[in-house]
């Protein structure tokens, strides 16, 4: 999907909301496990409850690594399971060297090779070009660059004071020069709200991936105040907010009702923007 796309599915649906399935068993509704692969499942009614209300899916591959060759079965299954005109993204958080990284692209990218194929991965940019380069190497995929992020631990190096600003705010500066806004996201957590200005100005074209609205306490407000663009420019991430808001039978229609909030309250910030 690229660019054009997206924002077309953002205007039709109303909404930049991409949901994070991130499913562990232990925290899946216990009438589930009566089925041969209870996490598939699981995806499974998320995805028919919510996608009409989303853009986006993103699942956390850790979770599905973690269950070793069932998981990575379940990954591909979830993927397949996806409409084709809803952006889907592999958060992977890879990054190695060149040789390395050009196998991290395959088993994401390439579905003749490893059986499927996402819109998007994440990737980490700490070693560099040559360790980002193999992923853009792919002209209709998406690369989505850790640069502000939401966890506690983020201001051990991310927020360092280098001669020419914050580290992320270098990370962003340097690698937009390795592609466009056409093939490269940054990711910025929603708990960094003030932070999205200063990053508007280095680059005001792309698109934004910004996790920490609900569970985290970030503020879907002040992320659109600093972060719209003229062509949307945000993905909302929502993970636990919206695939646990229930626990019994009834859980995809309680994550359809907190996926509906969240749509609507973008709907009124698309509006007021004049973006719909």
């Amino acid at each position: 999907m690229n660019k054009t796309q997206l924002f077309e599915q953002i205007k039709t649906k109303r909404s930049f909301l991409c949901v994070g399935l991130d499913p562990v068993v232990e925290n899946i509704p216990k009438h589930l496990l009566k089925y041969e692969n209870p996490v598939l499942e699981f995806n499974k009614q998320i995805i028919d409850a919510t996608k009409d209300l989303c853009v986006a899916y993103k699942p956390n591959t850790a979770f599905y690594e973690s269950m070793g060759l069932k998981g990575w079965d379940t990954l591909i299954k979830t993927w397949k399971y996806i409409p084709n005109n809803i952006f889907t993204i592999a958060d992977a958080k890879r990054g190695d060297i060149g040789n390395t990284s050009a196998m991290y692209a395959d088993a994401f990218f390439n579905e003749e090779k490893s059986g499927m194929s996402f819109d998007a991965i994440t990737v980490a940019p700490y070693m560099g070009s040559d360790s980002v380069g193999p992923f853009l190497n792919y002209a209709d995929k998406w690369v989505i660059l850790l640069a502000l992020t939401s966890n506690s631990g983020h201001s051990d190096f991310q927020l360092h004071q280098t001669p020419q600003g914050k580290l992320h705010e270098e990370v962003i500066r340097i690698s937009s020069q390795w592609a466009g806004s056409d093939q490269l996201m940054y990711v910025v957590g929603a708990t960094r709200g003030a932070e999205f200005e200063n990053i508007r100005r280095l680059v005001p074209d792309n698109f934004l991936l910004v996790p920490g609205v609900g569970a985290q306490g970030g503020s879907l407000q002040e992320v659109c105040r600093y972060g719209l663009n003229k062509e949307c420019g945000l993905l909302i991430n929502s993970s636990r907010g919206i695939i646990y808001a229930g626990k019994g039978e009834d859980f995809a229609e309680k994550a359809r009702a907190e996926a509906l909030k969240l749509q609507q309250e973008m709907e009124q910030i698309l509006t007021a923007a004049q973006l719909v």
